[in-house]
C-alpha cells in the first residue's frame, strides 16, 4: 500500500502544511508507505493539457506527478478553505490527471484558521474527487484553528486530534485495502 498525501497551498505563510506534516508522521508511525506531494514543490502550469493529452510527451514535472499518482493506492488530500472552496493550486494539480485516480479512495483532511475546520472546502472536494474517480470516504479529518492546534513541525497538544485522526485513518485504510484487493483481482473496469 502506498498513499499520496497531497497538500495544495502555495502561500508564503501557509499554516496547513502543519496538518500535512502531522499526517505524514502518523502514517510513518503506523508503517504505511506514503509520499508527500506539495503543490509548492511541484509547480505545474495552469491547466492547458491534461497528462493524457500529451500522448507520451509530457513535461518532466507533469510526468513525475503522473508516476506518483499512478503508483498510489489512495490519496489523502489536505486542503484549506479559500472562500468556501479549494486553493487554486490544489484544484489545478488535481485537474491535470484523471485515470491515475480511478477506483482509489480519497480521504479529506481540511483546515481553517477559524472554528469550522475547512468543512465547506470538504463539501466542494467531495464533488471534485467523485468526478475524478477517487471517491472520498465518509469520515473527514477537519482541523479548526490550525495555527493554534499544531506547531510548525506538525505536533499537537490537542487531546482530541489523535482520536479523530485514528478514526479517519482506520476508515481510509479499510477503503484503500478493499479497493486495492478488487483492482488486483479484477483490474479496473
Amino acid at each position: 500500500m502506498k498513499i499520496a498525501v497531497i497538500y495544495g497551498s502555495v502561500r508564503h505563510h501557509r499554516q496547513g502544511v502543519r496538518v500535512a506534516k502531522y499526517i505524514v508522521k502518523q502514517l510513518n508511525e503506523r508503517g504505511i508507505d506514503n509520499i508527500f506531494v506539495d503543490a509548492k514543490e511541484h509547480k505545474l502550469p495552469f491547466l492547458d493539457n491534461m497528462y493524457k493529452e500529451y500522448n507520451g510527451d509530457a513535461p518532466e514535472e507533469i510526468e513525475n506527478l503522473h508516476q506518483i499518482f499512478d503508483s498510489a493506492d489512495g490519496f489523502i488530500i489536505v486542503s484549506g478553505e479559500y472562500n468556501h472552496g479549494l486553493p487554486p493550486a490544489l484544484k489545478n494539480m488535481l485537474d491535470h490527471y484523471q485515470s491515475e485516480y480511478h477506483f482509489k479512495p480519497s480521504g479529506l483532511a481540511t483546515y481553517s484558521a477559524g472554528m469550522f475546520g475547512g468543512v465547506r472546502a470538504a463539501v466542494h472536494l467531495r464533488a471534485v474527487t467523485a468526478e475524478l474517480g477517487m471517491p472520498s470516504i465518509p469520515t473527514t479529518f477537519p482541523v479548526p484553528s490550525v495555527g493554534k492546534n499544531f506547531d510548525e513541525n506538525g505536533n499537537t497538544d490537542n487531546e482530541h486530534i489523535p482520536g479523530g485522526f485514528d478514526r479517519f485513518i482506520k476508515e481510509f485504510m479499510w477503503y484503500a485495502e478493499a479497493l486495492k484487493a478488487k483492482r488486483d483481482k479484477d483490474g479496473k473496469p
